[in-house]
């Protein structure tokens, strides 16, 4: 599990840290100039692949087994920042971006489905979760800064680092990654020792066992209306982090002078906040945890709607009101109002993100990889797209009304965690998806 964590927080670097080098990028490759950053295609290829592929890839290696999928997307990822690093042409960059995005999605989004395999006890599983979501938010979020650090020795440097970061970690993924799927576990056992035991005549076929598979996260997605409201909910906190590589360099050039070189260190403001939203989760997990005492469905199970609780203030208040306040401080203040502001969204996208990753890994417990795929697919699709609408949205509405149209979207999304905590339980017992895996 903390090779897996460890993991997720070295592949979210690879995902931003090239935002910093966007000048040298678009002046290498010709890219034109303008209020729309082509350059940051680098970035949506991959956000855009990290968001489909693991649709599949996930579900796939629930049914097939999680170590060779996980350290084959390991190893295949590490390959591929040699292309990035040598891309003569920015068609070659966004390509490979892709095929990284396609394997570092799989790989960030494994995290849930062990936690979900090695730990049965919903009080075990918390903090693990916790922990995931953290390296999985402060990944992104750091990999301007560490662009920005590595930038001035040329933007390719940047995947170097990552190259030798990522192959000096190979031993250890190739050494403590064991499988943890129960059910892969059980046939390679019967396989070594004996036939399995064959009591259905009936059994699917390879190719069904396969489409199943693959279909499992859209049809989550599609079917479940706690999935899909919590997607959209989890999905614009975690936006908001890739929107910020595109907004803090039109707010702190434009209103504070900063040179563009300096703009990646501002996002280490967003990780100080995550930092202390990881701090304010363990008092998250332990109002969840508490709450078994008095459940009523289940006796010594958490309540799956207690995880909420911090998470709505945090939405309503620190989301909305940290954009609000990022958006507004650009007239005569200081930067470290700003700043202050960035740290309250970062606060409250750990929360958040945390908050919806425990709730839907325990509510779908027996598919969690495919419930958290869906998930992922619309974190990814906001990273992706969202941040393309930042620049011409910040120049066009200005710095105050783009923070505060932001503001207002998270307002209203503050209703899916208040409708869930109010309705919950009646929303989970209808659900079809959670029926089938109580009889499976």
């Amino acid at each position: 599990m903390l090779t897996s964590c460890w993991v997720t927080f070295i592949v979210g670097l690879n995902a931003t840290s090239i935002t910093t080098a966007a000048e040298p990028i678009s002046a290498q490759f010709d890219l034109a100039p303008g209020i729309f950053e082509y350059n940051f295609f680098a970035v949506t290829a991959w956000n855009a692949a990290a968001a489909i592929v693991p649709l599949a890839t996930l579900p796939l290696m629930e049914t097939y087994g999680m170590q060779i999928g996980y350290v084959t997307a390991y190893i295949l990822f590490t390959i591929f920042l040699i292309p990035q690093a040598l891309a003569q042409n920015f068609a070659t960059l966004i390509v490979c971006r892709a095929i990284a995005g396609a394997l570092g999605g799989t790989l960030q989004n494994c995290a849930d489905g062990l936690a979900s395999n090695l730990f049965s006890s919903h009080r075990e599983r918390a903090f693990p979760l916790t922990l995931y979501t953290f390296t999985l938010l402060f990944g992104v979020t750091m990999g301007p800064v560490l662009g920005a650090v590595v930038e001035p020795l040329g933007w390719r440097w940047v995947f170097w680092i990552e190259l030798i970061l990522y192959g000096a970690c190979l031993p250890i993924v190739v050494l403590c990654m064991k499988e943890t799927r129960g059910p892969v576990l059980r046939t390679k056992y019967y396989t070594s020792h004996a036939s399995p035991p064959d009591n259905d005549s009936h059994n699917p076929s390879g190719w069904t066992i396969f489409t199943d598979t693959i279909s499992r996260s859209a049809i989550l997605l599609t079917t479940e209306p706690t999935v899909t409201s919590f997607t959209v909910w989890s999905a614009f906190a975690f936006g908001l982090v890739f929107i910020s590589t595109q907004s803090i360099p039109i707010v702190f050039s434009g209103a504070f002078g900063w040179p563009s070189f300096t703009d990646g260190l501002v996002q280490a403001s967003i990780g100080i906040g995550q930092i202390i939203g990881l701090v304010a989760c363990l008092f998250q997990n332990k109002i969840y945890t508490n709450s078994a005492a008095h459940n009523p469905e289940a006796p010594s199970i958490p309540i799956p709607e207690h995880i909420l609780h911090l998470s709505i203030p945090s939405t309503a208040i620190a989301l909305a009101g940290g954009l609000f306040m990022y958006g507004w401080s650009t007239y005569q203040t200081h930067w470290v109002v700003p700043a202050i502001a960035l740290a309250l969204v970062g606060y409250a996208s750990m929360v958040i993100v945390t908050a919806v990753s425990i709730y839907i890994t325990d509510s779908y417990a027996g598919f969690a990889a495919s419930a958290i795929a869906a998930i992922a697919f619309g974190e990814n699709a906001f990273a992706a797209f969202l941040p393309l609408a930042a620049k011409p949205m910040y120049v066009r509405l200005g710095y105050q009304w783009a923070s505060s149209l932001l503001a207002f979207i998270a307002l209203v999304l503050t209703l899916a965690p208040v409708i869930l905590l109010w309705k919950g339980q009646t929303i989970r017992s209808r659900s079809k998806a959670i029926k089938q895996m109580g009889h499976s």
